[in-house]
């Protein structure tokens, strides 16, 4: 059915292969991180180098996701997000074969390159979705990161007992899969005129730079942005830290910390898919961000003073459910405040500022963790995300955030 503005939801079919496209990379993403450091080790790579070879994956990811995003804009979601499969099937399999510390880097970066479409895959749900349904379409997207994220690691650590070239192969057959899957299911939703409109812009205004200044220019974006940034900051430093809090505090196991991270992981995931569209139909996303935050400071806090094992579960769970409430609804904000054909555009450079945040929060993290303590990444993100809460109270409404310029196009979707 239509919504009221015109837009259709995406049929199953698209549902399905956008849903596979983010969890596909995300899970190539999980299923090579518990092997990679000590693939680069046969390599002879020391810990500066496995830290690179982490890093650069995000890296590129921060500087190709506003490219893929005004691309988007210009010549459809569809090629885009095919073209991406594609490609990240191909950087695992030069991770299989690799033979070389060289061909390792090649294929993170390739891949990075070509997972910087998570922005496409939100603006495919921004053209089909209205803004009351958006922020539970974003939060499809966000289970679909969180599940990628939990299953992958433990898949690759199974797959590995049979060589760690296994976890890269999985990860391209999964990868090819989906793009079969979008090649037949997936229908283009962004209308010609609104392409031809986007075209228009990038002509006037050429360059990436471009991209940054516009979207921080908007006064309903820029403190979504800032925010986003600021939340993935915080949690990026704990990720990278986390493994080496719980065995220096608790005595765990890579296996321990691995379950703990799906059970956070499971949480969001809960929160995303399920929960949060219709918490944000009730209360709205401004106040959802701000209780998210809220709950991932409390969370953080409470975990960085040690407490018993059994109360660490109760705080890890505030971080996750925080993630899993702040996250999609910042999506949500960012979009409904863009106009169609800029969508992939600012989307780009909202993901950009995550990649970004997700390159340095691990460096931040790691070097805190060394010269202030082991729970120091904890108490000093907790600390930033209560005054970044704060700024949840600039956040536009849903009513006000919708942009009053560059007019929708609606694009209607045909169902499977």
């Amino acid at each position: 059915m239509p919504h009221a503005d015109g837009r259709r939801g995406p049929g199953l079919g698209p549902r399905l292969v956008l849903f596979l496209t983010v969890f596909v990379h995300l899970l190539g993403f999980g299923l090579l991180l518990p092997i990679l450091p000590y693939y680069a080790k046969t390599y002879g790579a020391g810990g500066l180098v496995v830290g690179l070879l982490s890093a650069s994956f995000s890296f590129f990811q921060f500087l190709f996701a506003p490219v893929w995003g005004r691309l988007s804009d210009r010549v459809g979601r569809r090629p885009i997000l095919l073209g991406s499969l594609i490609v990240t099937s191909a950087s695992y399999l030069v991770f299989g074969f690799s033979h070389s510390l060289w061909l390792l880097f090649a294929s993170r970066i390739i891949a990075g390159i070509a997972g910087a479409v998570l922005p496409t895959a939100q603006t495919y749900i921004a053209d089909t979705t209205s803004p009351e349904e958006r922020t539970k379409g974003m939060g499809m997207i966000g289970a679909a990161l969180g599940l990628g994220f939990t299953f992958g690691p433990a898949i690759g650590g199974a797959l590995s007992h049979w060589g760690y070239s296994v976890p890269a192969f999985a990860s391209a057959g999964f990868a090819l899969i989906a793009a079969i899957l979008a090649f037949f299911l997936l229908p283009e939703s962004l209308s010609p005129e609104a392409r031809e409109a986007a075209a228009v812009k990038r002509r006037e205004r050429p360059g990436l730079t471009v991209a940054f200044t516009d979207a921080f220019a908007r006064p309903t974006v820029r403190p979504v942005l800032l925010l986003y940034f600021i939340g993935t900051l915080c949690f990026a430093g704990l990720e990278a830290t986390f493994a080496l809090f719980g065995h220096d505090r608790y005595g765990l196991s890579a296996m321990n910390v691995g379950y703990l991270l799906a059970y956070m992981g499971v949480l969001a995931v809960v929160m995303q898919g399920g929960l949060v569209g219709r918490l944000a139909r009730r209360f709205g996303e401004p106040r959802l961000v701000r209780t998210g935050f809220l709950l991932l400071a409390a969370g953080m806090l409470a975990a960085g003073g040690a407490p018993p094992f059994s109360w660490l579960l109760v705080a890890l769970a505030g971080v996750a459910l925080g993630n899993g409430l702040a996250s999609p609804s910042l999506a949500g904000l960012v979009s409904i405040a863009t106009a169609a054909g800029e969508q992939g555009s600012v989307l780009g450079v909202y993901q950009a500022l995550g990649s970004l945040a997700r390159t340095i929060g691990p460096f931040l993290g790691g070097l805190a963790f060394d010269t202030l303590g082991p729970t120091s990444p904890l108490w000093i993100g907790g600390t930033i995300l209560v005054f970044a809460s704060f700024l949840a109270g600039s956040l536009p409404r849903r009513r006000d955030a919708a942009p009053a310029s560059v007019p929708t196009v609606p694009a209607p979707v045909a169902e499977p």
